[in-house]
């Protein structure tokens, strides 16, 4: 089994290094990750320059870009043969609800399931970052059952794990994204050059109710959200038609 990893916190971050070694037992992992973090970089694509694709000591290979030049890089040039599935983690704090629209972790995974690979968005729920071996073994069962059941189409799974021990983590559980509220304020500071701004907190969860991966998660849970991307909006389209019918 090939097994493509990337991230947004960096080659350097102690998750991705962890989720190499324990994805090593089940095949050929390659990992090609952004130099810097990179968190809220989303899909974005580097147009604008070229991307240089270095060797590290790791043998992880790093690329002055985002997650999904990563991915895109890997699959489309680096690579002399596809993967079978796509891993973008471990990420320090959650991408649950809202988030997973900014985050570069499942814009790397999300970049996979474009290309029609199954993919996997993991992201350990705390910023404390105390039980990154409990999210690689969440991954490790994942990608094991990809590779022993097949699920016949390309999936996309955006997958939170509780900051506990192994032995503490509840169940898997099949989850919708819910929503936060409104994000804080920004945050002014002066500095020599005049003010500057720093994006405030996101919002606290607004919809978190069973079913959703906010609940699952505070309930020790191992949330497991299958995303898609198409962005339509289809009960809004008999509005549109006739609103520009007026």
């Amino acid at each position: 089994m090939r097994i493509l990893v990337s991230n947004d916190d960096g080659y350097l971050s102690p998750g991705i290094t962890l989720l190499a070694e324990r994805l090593a037992v089940l095949g050929e992992v390659i990992v090609v990750a952004p130099e810097r973090d990179r968190s809220g970089a989303s899909n974005s694509l580097t147009l604008d320059r070229p991307l240089m694709v270095r060797l590290a000591g790791s043998g992880f290979r790093y690329v002055n870009g985002t997650p999904t030049d990563c991915v895109h890089l890997a699959l489309t040039g680096l690579l002399d043969a596809p993967p079978d599935v796509v891993v973008s983690g471990i990420n320090l704090g959650a991408n649950m609800g809202d988030d997973t629209i900014y985050s570069g972790t499942v814009a790397g995974a999300t970049e996979g399931f474009l290309f029609g690979l199954p993919s996997i968005a993991l992201s350990l729920a705390s910023k404390a970052g105390r039980h990154f071996e409990t999210a690689a073994a969440v991954a490790v069962q994942l990608v094991q059952r990809f590779s022993r059941t097949p699920i016949g189409q390309p999936v996309l799974l955006n997958v939170n794990v509780p900051d506990v021990e192994l032995a503490q983590l509840g169940e898997l559980e099949v989850t919708r994204l819910g929503r936060r509220h409104r994000a804080e304020a920004v945050v002014k500071t002066q500095t020599p050059r005049g003010e500057a701004y720093w994006i405030g907190a996101a919002g606290e969860a607004q919809d978190a109710g069973p079913g959703t991966d906010f609940h699952a998660v505070a309930a020790g849970r191992v949330s497991v959200t299958p995303l898609q991307v198409d962005l339509t909006y289809p009960a809004q389209l008999p509005l549109v038609r006739e609103w520009l019918q007026q």
